[in-house]
């Protein structure tokens, strides 16, 4: 597999709740994370005293952070409203030559920062909020 376009990896918002998905603007740098929490059921019984986790168990979860500068007035409303309001609307993230993540997220953190000789900036944070679908491409 050849090396990827940082650019290409797109964080999308819903804005209005009908499934037409816009990508969220400026960002410059985004991260995606997926978890999963492990069962431990090690026991005195366990083999060679090796640790043993409960297949299939444990909880699920993926935060996806991103920073940038303000291009676009409806996204970067959007993120406030869904912040303020607690909103968990559906999002896709396109990894490049992976696949799309697609489910509901909440904005868990909201950032803004400017200097008097730069341009403002913003940096946010989603989790998860739900089970999310993987389409790979």
């Amino acid at each position: 597999m050849a090396a990827q376009n940082g650019k290409d990896l797109l964080i999308k918002v819903d804005l209005t709740g009908d499934g037409q998905f816009e990508t969220i603007a400026g960002l410059r740098a985004t991260r995606v994370s997926f978890n999963a929490e492990s069962v431990d059921v090690t026991s005195l019984e366990s083999a060679g005293g090796w640790r043993e986790l409960l297949s299939g168990a444990g909880v699920k979860s993926a935060s996806i952070s991103g920073s940038g500068v303000f291009k676009d007035e409806g996204t970067d409303e959007r993120a406030r409203q869904i912040f303020f309001d607690g909103e968990t609307p559906e999002f896709q993230v396109i990894i490049p030559d992976f696949g799309t993540v697609e489910g509901a997220f909440q904005v868990t953190s909201l950032e803004y920062a400017g200097s008097h000789d730069g341009e403002a900036s913003y940096e946010l944070a989603l989790a998860s909020a739900g089970q999310l679908t993987f389409v790979a491409l």
